[in-house]
């Protein structure tokens, strides 16, 4: 099985190395002035192609983890985008954070191609996707899902299959509000302990 990989970045450079390392597919990526220095995936054997399309015409599965929705429908239906290249039955893999409209109308773009598409978005971090410990909520047909899962497993520690196309990012969405949330509650304690002269080291103690 042939994977492809659009965006290696501080996450997708992660995926690429465990994809290799652990997986031991044959990869291809985009290459960018975005990505990470990648001489680590070539050593391993990772292949550069000029375009999207370029790199469709040759993967079975293409793995997505670019900033967002406008970043995704540039590399599926823009010039030279995946759709114009896609091989019959191919898996388009978004783990990029996306709006679910968006997702829906990039997996009808796909099908129509004659692929699939999953929304899969990573939670954790960077440290998470170098250690190939990723955690994914995958939207999509469930068998979809089986058919990647090998490629899928060689980055993640656990894999959950959420719902229907666009419940993945519909729940990365919501999981980063509940954060951001957390976030700012906490910062605002903070505040209130520090005007109290409260210990800042008793404040972490008793949370």
């Amino acid at each position: 099985m042939k994977v492809g990989i659009i965006g290696v970045g501080l996450m997708g450079h992660g995926i690429a190395r465990n994809v290799l390392r652990k997986g031991k597919f044959d990869l291809g990526f985009l290459d960018h002035p975005g990505n990470q220095p990648v001489d680590e995936i070539t050593g391993l054997g990772a292949v550069a192609y000029d375009t999207p399309a370029a790199l469709a015409a040759v993967s079975d599965v293409i793995i997505l983890c670019v900033t967002g929705s406008p970043q995704v429908e540039a590399i599926v239906t823009g010039d030279n985008g995946l759709v114009s290249a896609l091989k019959p039955g191919a898996v388009v893999v978004d783990c990029s954070t996306a709006l679910p409209d968006s997702t829906l109308r990039m997996g009808d773009a796909v099908q129509a191609a004659g692929g699939a598409y999953l929304d899969a978005p990573m939670t954790r971090t960077a440290k998470h996707a170098h250690d190939g410990a990723l955690n994914l909520l995958v939207g999509g047909d469930a068998a979809v899902l089986e058919k990647v899962r090998p490629v899928l497993a060689s980055f993640t520690d656990t894999v959950d299959h959420v719902g229907a196309l666009g419940h993945g990012h519909r729940l990365k969405l919501l999981h980063n509000y509940v954060s951001v949330g957390f976030m700012t509650l906490l910062a605002e304690a903070a505040a209130q302990a520090a005007d109290a002269q409260i210990d800042p080291q008793v404040f972490v103690d008793v949370l």
